[in-house]
């Protein structure tokens, strides 16, 4: 099956889930742990190799009580199953409500609501460099 420009498949979805939706941890859950909960949750069959299959597009045509299962462990609607453009907007929202969970990501958030635009773009700023001095650090080595 190819995959339409754009277009999330089904695993796409899935699989974006398990990286966004952390244990309060902040571990991924492990296909072990949805499985079993989906499996309480319906009363049905849905195993670890099913979900897997599921997550890595082998299978893609789950139930709609799977799908039901599935996305009330990980807290969204079932729509975002369906629609593209709802599963990237509640992607980019649960990704956020992630990142919030750190407690110096909070406090540095919550702290900034306060700042001027001006203020904000510089705290921007500071951040996209921070960010690509890191990734410096742990990229390839550069020959000079």
């Amino acid at each position: 099956m190819v995959k339409e420009p754009g277009k999330s498949t089904l695993a796409d979805k899935i699989d974006r889930l398990f990286h966004v939706v952390r244990r309060p941890d902040r571990e991924p859950y492990s296909n072990e742990e949805v499985a079993k909960a989906c499996r309480e949750a319906t009363g049905e069959s849905f195993s670890t190799t099913y979900l897997w299959q599921l997550r890595t597009g082998r299978r893609d045509n789950p139930t709609k009580r799977h799908l039901e299962a599935l996305a009330q462990f990980f807290g969204v609607p079932p729509a975002y199953f369906f629609d593209d453009e709802q599963s990237t907007k509640i992607a980019e929202e649960l990704a956020l409500l992630g990142a919030l969970r750190d407690a110096g990501v909070r406090d540095l958030a919550l702290r900034a609501v306060t700042l001027s635009a001006d203020g904000l773009d510089t705290i921007s700023d500071m951040v996209d460099a921070i960010a690509r001095r890191e990734a410096g650090r742990s990229g390839p080595k550069k020959e000079g």
